[in-house]
């Protein structure tokens, strides 16, 4: 069967995960995605080793479905392949600090020249201005993007979350740029400049906070557990800070995840009322409208619990899901990687690996009826060297010469 982007050439100079979570997803779709890499390789082959020798899990998860060369930017011949290779491909894509790629000689109006139809992809930590030139991971992103200051708890420091959404989550906004500029090329015949910085893709998946900034003139945030408002958005532990209250309440036997999210609707209060020996509660004035639960949460949540910790967080999570109350256990790492139902949608996949033997990743979460994904282990470092330069017309005996002068 076809793939949606069948035909579509990537040429994939990035490195660490925000550009190759990117690409990825780009080659589960069907694109052709050649990883070039500097000789010595990605250095997330080496980061995180958890086996000796052996490309790390850091590097296997975020290069699936790839092929891979070598190629030294330094070199005279080198830049004269980079050329040839720009020219036979439909999206460029990379991650280097600012000016990296303009410091090589191939500013955005050089690689027009060499191939007008070509889409530049690009991430930077932050876009033109004051923040420009400077570095960014993960969590500053997270830092400078709004998430940290509003996740905790109000008597805590900010805190990152452990989901990637400084790397992987301006990752998945670039896949987004790239697919519309490609879909733009096909009436325009031209290429053009995709660019997503990461302060501004945290910042996009954060806006419900602005939304929040923006309502605190008109007072306190009602739905929030908070005792005390300022200026700015507070850190709100687990409440959702939506329409709906919700909140992370023990189960048993008390394990550190043993916890489940209950979120309250308006007719959903009820039932929890009854499931839990508290059929009282409504009909009670003080207890039966949102209104009226609202200056109290922390009592409502406490009652909750009292019951939970009496049941395993999949007990409850069945007989709340047969009341129609939203809810969803606090899943583990390991409760993630073994569970049954993931595996089945592909969600979790194991891929086999020549030299560590299979290990386990994430699927791709974007299912096409008519494009399925099969997830393929990373390529080995310059794997694809002899396939994709002798499409460029390298001979063996060429090749053999590049790799002795350390041009490949």
């Amino acid at each position: 069967m076809s793939k949606a982007l069948d035909g579509v050439r990537v040429l994939d100079m990035t490195h660490v995960q925000s550009g190759p979570s990117c690409t990825q997803i780009l080659a589960w779709l069907g694109a052709d995605v050649v990883k070039l890499e500097a000789p010595t390789g990605d250095i997330t082959r080496q980061q995180l080793r958890d086996v000796p020798d052996v490309d790390s899990l850091y590097f296997t998860m975020l290069n699936c479905n790839k092929r891979s060369i070598t190629l030294n930017m330094k070199s005279e011949r080198g830049k004269e392949i980079f050329i040839d290779l720009v020219k036979n491909s439909d999206v460029l894509v990379e991650n280097f600090a600012p000016g990296a790629i303009d410091r090589m000689g191939f500013t955005w109006e050089r690689l027009q020249e060499i191939n007008p139809e070509l889409v530049f992809a690009s991430i930077k930590g932050f876009g033109p201005g004051r923040y420009e030139n400077f570095k960014a991971y993960e969590v500053v992103a997270q830092a400078m993007g709004g998430a940290m200051s509003t996740t905790g708890f109000e008597d805590g420091p900010p805190t990152a979350t452990g989901a990637q959404i400084g790397d992987s989550g301006t990752g998945i906004h670039l896949v987004a740029g790239i697919l519309a500029a490609l879909y733009q090329r096909t009436h325009t015949g031209k290429g053009q400049r995709v660019s997503v910085a990461m302060q501004e893709a945290v910042l996009n998946l954060t806006r419900v906070k602005l939304r929040d900034q923006q309502r605190l003139a008109h007072g306190p945030l009602k739905e929030y557990p908070n005792d005390n408002f300022s200026s700015e958005v507070p850190r709100s532990g687990n409440a959702s800070g939506g329409g709906q209250p919700g909140w992370a309440v023990r189960t048993a036997p008390g394990g550190p995840n043993d916890y489940i999210y209950v979120i309250v609707q308006p007719p959903g209060w009820a039932p929890i009322a009854n499931l839990i020996g508290k059929p009282e509660l409504a009909e009670d004035p003080d207890w039966a409208t949102p209104a009226s639960r609202l200056d109290k949460l922390d009592k409502m949540f406490a009652l909750i619990e009292q019951w939970t910790e009496q049941h395993t967080k999949f007990e409850v999570m069945d007989k709340l899901n047969a009341l129609n109350v939203p809810c969803g256990p606090i899943m583990s790492t390991r409760e993630l990687i073994e569970d049954e139902t993931l595996a089945e949608l592909g969600a979790v996949v194991e891929v086999e690996h020549p030299q560590r033997g299979s290990f386990k990743t994430v699927g791709c979460p974007i299912k096409l009826s008519d494009s399925p994904v099969d997830i393929e282990t990373s390529p080995g470092l310059g794997e694809h060297n002899s396939v994709v330069y002798g499409s460029l017309g390298i001979d063996t005996a060429e090749l053999s010469e590049l790799k002795a002068a350390g041009v490949v």
